[in-house]
């Protein structure tokens, strides 16, 4: 095949994967179809793995690269317009929970627009400019591990900091995110407390994951004072 630059060979990477699964293609095979180096296709699988494309490597005889076909996505039929939309509503959630994870969804829905529809995307989203002041303070990203512990309903062990500077150690069943103007919120039991409590994210100091599950609470249940807690459900679907 000729040779293409390395976002169309992204996308053609993930394609040839999709096609061939579940069978397995070295990187060998892979760069002969590609015209390029071994190493530079182990290169693009460790890029789009980053990128959270399902792209899973056995090594040994027999070994080689394979996609899981039920976690990927077909072409889209988003148009440039959607897709930008979609862009500039999560640059505006720099520090909410899971941005990370958004921006890596982002770059699967552009992945998986059709070529010129991709083109078309990057080229009006080149267009569109923010304006930030240089004094505009950066919003604190919610930690990872309390992403993890939302998602995984598991107790979380934080090291936080109240208003006065006072360090405690609490173990935490988290119920959910809630947020204030750019403040991002934790909404959780806390078993030092033996209650409900509202913690902001800019004052965990520390956090690990405990082995074990944390109870099913519902938020509408807690006994928390709606006025320190003012939040809504996120419409999905």
């Amino acid at each position: 095949m000729p040779r293409v630059n390395r976002t169309d060979r992204l996308y053609a990477l993930v394609e040839e994967l999709r096609a061939c699964a579940p069978r397995r293609l070295t990187s060998r095979e892979l760069a002969a179809r590609f015209e390029v180096s071994a190493r530079t296709i182990e290169r693009d699988i460790g890029a789009l793995q980053q990128a959270g494309v399902p792209i899973y490597a056995d090594v040994g005889r027999g070994g080689g690269y394979t996609l899981d076909r039920s976690r990927t996505l077909p072409p889209l039929n988003f148009t440039p317009s959607e897709a930008v939309a979609v862009a500039i509503t999560l640059a505006r959630a720099d520090g909410s929970p899971y941005s990370k994870a958004a921006r890596t969804a982002l770059q699967k829905i552009v992945t998986a627009m059709s070529d010129g529809d991709g083109d078309a995307a990057r080229e009006l989203a080149d267009r569109i400019r923010f304006l930030v002041p240089p004094d505009e303070p950066v919003p604190a990203s919610v930690p990872a591990v309390l992403e993890e512990a939302m998602t995984a309903r598991r107790v979380v062990r934080m090291q936080y900091e109240d208003v006065a500077g006072t360090r405690t150690a609490r173990d935490v069943e988290p119920v959910a995110f809630t947020a204030s103007a750019r403040t991002w919120y934790l909404i959780g039991w806390c078993r030092l407390r033996d209650a409900a409590r509202v913690f902001r994210i800019d004052r965990v100091r520390g956090a690990a994951l405990l082995e074990e599950t944390a109870p099913d609470r519902r938020f509408d249940e807690l006994p928390l004072d709606p006025r320190a807690a003012i939040s809504r459900a996120l419409e999905f679907g």
